[in-house]
């Protein structure tokens, strides 16, 4: 059974991340599920953005100069939908303002936007009634305890729109994801959800906030994550180890050890213009994270690279 494809932020190493219009290409080029990332706003909307800040993915600092917060950051939490809804969405920066990845689309001044988690079922609802195949959704949210300490239980507001649109069985195309293990905890136990969990896992380095991401990569870890989740989202190099100077690669197990819980495996995130590391090409990668780990899914930037790849390895060795 071929893994699924996650279409990362949309097809976002084509156009602008999380934008409508990379959704529709991502579904356009064949991927199975669409990612939402979920964040609050002063005024409680749910809006899709990778970050709780604006200013790598937006111009709000062009146009609301005065609204940075002490650290120079501008928080989606600081401003109204209605504010949100003038920015111009663009290719990721860095904090010098220079493009993350140099070689992606370049906007000469086309009016892509940040829009709302409503909004973007919508356009999912359009493609389900109109499109040829269907299409699931894989939301995340976003710093659900961080959230908190700014007044809004981010949370329930996801699971209140998710059910207006009919997302709230566990057969229903979705998945819904966190890095927060307690919070996916309190979804299932304390919220009631049946809907398919997936636990990401990070690095503890990642963050001065406490996590304990290596220890749900141990037997004991996993163990405990089957008690509420259906799945993990693992960094992709938490997957092997490159061994000796000819770049050999190893098995960490996380995969067979994931599996043995009866959890699914969907590692993040899959580029070709920004490899891991110990690989030199995309198919190299995939064939890798195919046929020796077996993964059930991944998050890519390029669903078509993706799908590229799996149509190839199937194609009847007869035909043309």
């Amino acid at each position: 059974m071929r893994p699924v494809i996650i279409a990362h932020r949309g097809a976002s190493g084509h156009l602008p991340e999380h934008t409508l219009p990379a959704k529709a290409l991502a579904y356009a080029m064949g991927a199975d599920y669409l990612e939402q990332d979920i964040v609050a706003t002063r005024d409680d909307a749910l809006i899709v953005i990778h970050d709780i800040h604006l200013d790598q993915v937006t111009d709000v600092a062009k146009r609301y100069p005065a609204r940075a917060r002490e650290d120079g950051r501008y928080y989606a939490r600081d401003f109204d939908l209605a504010e949100i809804a003038t920015l111009k969405a663009h290719e990721r920066t860095d904090a010098k303002g220079k493009p993350v990845f140099p070689g992606r689309f370049q906007s000469n001044g086309e009016p892509f936007r940040v829009h709302t988690l409503e909004r973007e079922l919508e356009l999912v609802a359009t493609l389900l009634e109109n499109g040829t195949r269907p299409v699931g959704i894989y939301p995340e949210i976003k710093g659900p305890g961080w959230h908190r300490e700014e007044g809004v239980d981010i949370t329930r507001l996801v699971l209140e729109t998710l059910a207006r649109f009919g997302y709230q069985e566990r057969h229903d195309s979705v998945y819904l994801q966190c890095f927060d293990e307690s919070e996916l905890r309190r979804i299932r136990l304390d919220l009631g959800s049946d809907l398919k969990l997936v636990q990401l896992i990070g690095e503890d380095s990642w963050t001065p906030e406490p996590t304990d991401f290596a220890g749900m990569q141990t037997t004991i870890g996993l163990e405990k994550l089957a008690e509420t989740v259906d799945g993990i989202g693992p960094w992709v190099e938490q997957l092997y180890r490159v061994r000796g100077r000819d770049g050999s690669k190893e098995d960490t197990g996380l995969t067979a050890r994931a599996h043995e819980q009866g959890l699914v495996v969907h590692p993040y995130t899959f580029r070709t213009d920004a490899l891991p590391n110990g690989f030199s090409d995309f198919d190299g990668l995939m064939e890798f994270m195919v046929d020796e780990l077996a993964i059930d899914g991944l998050f890519t930037d390029f669903p078509d690279a993706a799908i590229r790849f799996q149509q190839h390895r199937h194609q009847d060795p007869t035909e043309g």
